[in-house]
């Protein structure tokens, strides 16, 4: 065990003062270049879809006077059900993207006896609009593979029946090792 003496210890609350000090000072010294690097290192955050999605096609299915369940097998169970308000059901869904403001959707469905009376909310996304916003997808160019003849003729030409696994290349195949035609059994038998 190291033995501190009195002087030294002394000397060591300075020293991390100052290197406390110097560090603080450090942090504030940021420009927006080593902001922007700092940014552009981040970690992976996952694309997240809250609540219950509800599509365009399917609000267009709500009609007046559907019961509570016809209801729940167009749209599924409600996210939210009130206390309060016990003839209103909510669809509350959000999206978090990376680099994408937050989306929020909400449809609030109002019942009078148990019947659809109406509903209201936001603009619904189409199926294949969300499925479009969830999905990243990159446009990549597919460069188009043609060989000039040049390219071709570095090339032997395959000989007669090699390709098809029948007179001079049947040779290549046998050398290949076939599978086992039975496993053993994964458990001892009894």
């Amino acid at each position: 065990m190291v033995d501190i003496s009195r002087p030294h210890a002394r000397m060591i609350r300075p020293v991390m003062l100052v290197a406390l000090v110097c560090g603080l000072g450090a942090c504030s010294s940021f420009d927006s270049a080593t902001r922007s690097m700092a940014d552009a290192i981040t970690l992976y955050k996952p694309e997240v879809v809250q609540g219950n999605f509800v599509s365009k096609e399917q609000v267009a299915q709500l009609q007046p006077g559907m019961t509570r369940l016809q209801v729940r097998d167009v749209l599924g169970t409600p996210l939210m059900t009130s206390v309060f308000h016990g003839n209103r059901w909510d669809y509350v869904f959000t999206m978090k993207r990376q680099g994408v403001p937050e989306q929020h959707y909400k449809l609030s469905l109002f019942f009078k006896d148990d019947l659809l009376e109406r509903h209201e909310g936001d603009e619904m996304p189409s199926e294949a609009e969300f499925v479009q916003r969830i999905t990243r997808t990159k446009k990549v160019k597919v460069p188009q593979l043609e060989a000039t003849e040049e390219q071709l003729a570095k090339f032997p030409a395959p000989s007669e029946g090699e390709g098809a696994g029948t007179g001079a290349g049947s040779a290549t195949q046998e050398a290949q090792p076939r599978p086992a035609g039975s496993y053993p059994p994964l458990e001892p038998q009894r």
